[in-house]
């Protein structure tokens, strides 16, 4: 659910909403009211969606064996501890690292 292609698309949806609406109502502040209403509706829906991604993917972080759950923990820190720079290798040539 990438949000800006939604935001496009959802104001596709809207203008072809209001122009449906405006042609089989013909008036101006009916179309206006019921486009917010659907506007509204689509939010929500896409808020319910993303709350729903974010749970389905809590639920298969919980699956996870404790055994897989600390290898990927441990492997996140390695992580981690190769990213930082030693201060003391710092602005030295390369064959006084040790």
């Amino acid at each position: 659910m990438f949000a800006p292609r939604f935001f496009v698309s959802m104001l596709g949806a809207l203008v072809a909403f209001a122009v449906a609406t405006y042609y089989l109502t013909g008036s101006f502040v009916s179309t206006l009211v019921q486009t917010l209403i659907c506007a509204v509706l689509i939010q929500v829906g896409y808020f319910v969606g993303v709350l729903f991604l974010v749970w389905k993917e809590a639920g298969e972080r919980r699956k996870l064996s404790p055994t897989k759950q600390a290898a990927t923990v441990e492997a996140a820190t390695e992580e981690k501890q190769s990213a930082k720079i030693s201060l003391r290798r710092v602005g030295r040539p390369r064959h006084f690292n040790s």
